[in-house]
């Protein structure tokens, strides 16, 4: 974070931190308290279902209904919330119904922001209360807060919410970077869509963390931060392994410390790196935020540009990919057929060859180019060999018929390493 401070010190010279207009609207939060009294104190469950929706759901706000849309929240899912954590909920309560005291603070974040990247739109911001699955996001040209999560200070009781959830209220003191939130969520709102896969998704969530974090003069509280100097080379190692593994997603990203190194959201990490790397390098700075904002995930070149010019990786994306090419496993064989294009109709039993042992678990057969009329339909799976190396099936082939059958790259290596996909296409003999 050196760098980041020094360029703090730079950006407070910078003129133009003018107030920036924007509406902030919290009455969801204030009929939530209503609804929540109303089913605090009503025993018959149906009863409370109607309650929530006529008091909370039916009126929601155009931010509330975006935030349940946007984090699939059921009616079901708020009233086991609500009825399940009382002590909680008087425990936050208060700093919720005082979200407008913070709206001055993240006026003056926005209007920094605003003198980084000038052409920032102006969105509406929504205190909202969830079920307990989102903090902040930004959607559909709206800045949405689970003030549940977001509002919390050192006073939240969260003795009572799931295990897996205490580690956010202990550690991230939510309130403290209730700015820093805002702004990274606006700006979310001003970026391209991204693709669901790990560079891209960190990316998106590096980007508007670091640029965040520049604008405000606030230091990320994200938890990973705090092992990345002793273990980056370990981190960079370990998400280059994972760089083009589509399983391992959400080991990285918005997700629990489920992955080799025990810590979430190390994505982000990486993501910010990148982009703090990739202002540092660049000469132009104003040119750099807005290339870095206004990227397109859609665009390989882009993005690529960005990772490569950064050196962070180490090696380009190109030379990335090539290396995990190299690693897949490939179908070597097709018994009983070899490289025979015509084979006999009837009964017969297919075995899959691989180069390398699978894992012995995940397989994988789909339609080929002629669609599913065309596809080897097999009767039984027999399963692996004893070192995973074949797979077999059996099948009924019709005389005088094209088939196909896409191996695809859902079987994979015990690291996650996927097959090359291989086409099986053949046609059987007149009887």
């Amino acid at each position: 974070m050196k760098l980041l401070r020094k360029l703090l010190c730079t950006l407070v010279l910078i003129p133009g931190f003018q107030s920036f207009a924007q509406q902030f609207y919290s009455e969801d939060i204030d009929r939530f308290w209503k609804t929540y009294d109303l089913i605090r104190t009503e025993k018959d469950s149906i009863r409370q279902y109607q309650i929530l929706k006529d008091n909370y759901i039916s009126p929601a706000s155009a931010g509330l209904t975006d935030l349940i849309a946007a984090r699939n929240y059921s009616d079901a899912e708020f009233l086991t919330a609500i009825n399940s954590y009382p002590e909680f909920w008087s425990s936050i309560r208060k700093n919720t119904l005082n979200s407008q005291k913070y709206v001055p603070q993240i006026k003056a974040d926005f209007a920094k922001l605003k003198s980084l990247y000038p052409k920032l739109s102006v969105v509406p911001v929504y205190f909202c209360i969830g079920a307990l699955r989102c903090n902040g996001t930004g959607n559909n040209g709206k800045i949405l807060i689970g003030s549940e999560m977001a509002l919390a200070d050192d006073s939240a009781n969260y003795n009572q919410l799931p295990e897996w959830m205490h580690a956010y209220y202990a550690k991230m003191h939510p309130l403290d970077n209730l700015s820093l939130l805002c702004t990274h969520e606006y700006i979310h709102t001003q970026q391209k869509p991204l693709l669901e896969n790990l560079l891209c998704a960190s990316l998106y969530e590096g980007i508007a963390e670091f640029i965040s974090c520049l604008a405000t003069g606030k230091e990320s509280n994200i938890p990973a931060f705090s092992i990345w100097e002793k273990q980056k080379p370990e981190i960079l190692t370990k998400y280059k392994e994972d760089l083009f593994l589509t399983d391992r997603l959400y080991d990285w990203m918005w997700g629990n410390n489920s992955n080799a190194l025990k810590e979430r959201d190390l994505g982000y990490v990486v993501g910010f790196k990148i982009a703090e790397a990739y202002y540092r390098k660049a000469s132009d700075k104003k040119r750099a935020i807005t290339e870095l904002i206004e990227l397109d995930y859609t665009n390989d070149a882009a993005v690529e540009t960005v990772v490569d010019y950064s050196g962070l990786l180490g090696k380009s994306i190109g030379q990335l990919h090539s290396e995990y090419e190299s690693r897949r496993p490939t179908v070597i064989s097709v018994a009983p057929f070899g490289t025979d294009k015509t084979v006999k109709p009837g009964h017969i039993t297919i075995t899959l060859k691989f180069s390398q042992p699978l894992n012995g678990y995940n397989t994988g057969l789909d339609f080929g180019p002629l669609g599913e009329e065309h596809v080897i339909k097999f009767s039984k799976a027999i399963g692996w060999n004893n070192d995973f190396t074949e797979w077999s099936f059996e099948a009924e082939l019709q005389p005088d018929f094209r088939y196909q059958l896409l191996v695809s790259n859902n079987f994979r290596l015990a690291n996650g390493v996927r097959l090359k996909p291989f086409l099986i296409d053949i046609a059987t003999s007149a009887r």
